[in-house]
């Protein structure tokens, strides 16, 4: 905390004015730098299910990289709800919506759109939600 006095015990405004201005400074950096913005990880899940899920672990490790807080519910829901029975796949479905609406981006990883990847597309798009494209090599698609 800055003081009107220096270290030798003398008022020293001018001083005082500077260290305020730098720890106001150093307080709204650490602010910026603790904000992560929440992003959508949307990627394949069906078919190779192995691969697909090992990808999306890698998706959501390069958004944490890029400072970012990642959502990827098919590597989240799969823990403990089964993607072959419809009902609970429709539920897991809805789910995934809930939580893109408190997302800030939506990330699409790959060349292959699956359905469900698609559906996620589609309401973002609707919703106006800000959507960026990588390769599965992790490169933005410009």
């Amino acid at each position: 905390m800055a003081s009107l006095y220096n270290a030798e015990g003398y008022f020293s405004p001018t001083e005082y004015e500077a260290m305020t201005r730098i720890e106001k400074v150093e307080r709204a950096a650490a602010r910026t730098a603790a904000f992560r913005p929440i992003v959508y990880i949307c990627s394949p899940y069906s078919g190779d299910i192995e691969r697909n899920t090992e990808n999306a672990r890698r998706y959501s490790r390069f958004a944490v990289d890029q400072h970012c807080l990642p959502i990827t519910p098919h590597i989240y829901f799969t823990q403990f709800m089964n993607d072959t029975i419809p009902d609970e796949r429709e539920a897991a479905l809805f789910m995934n919506l809930v939580l893109m609406s408190k997302c800030a981006e939506l990330w699409v990883f790959g060349d292959v759109i699956s359905k469900g990847m698609k559906a996620e597309i589609d309401r973002a798009k609707r919703k106006h939600m800000k959507i960026r494209y990588f390769t599965e090599s992790l490169e933005e698609k410009l």
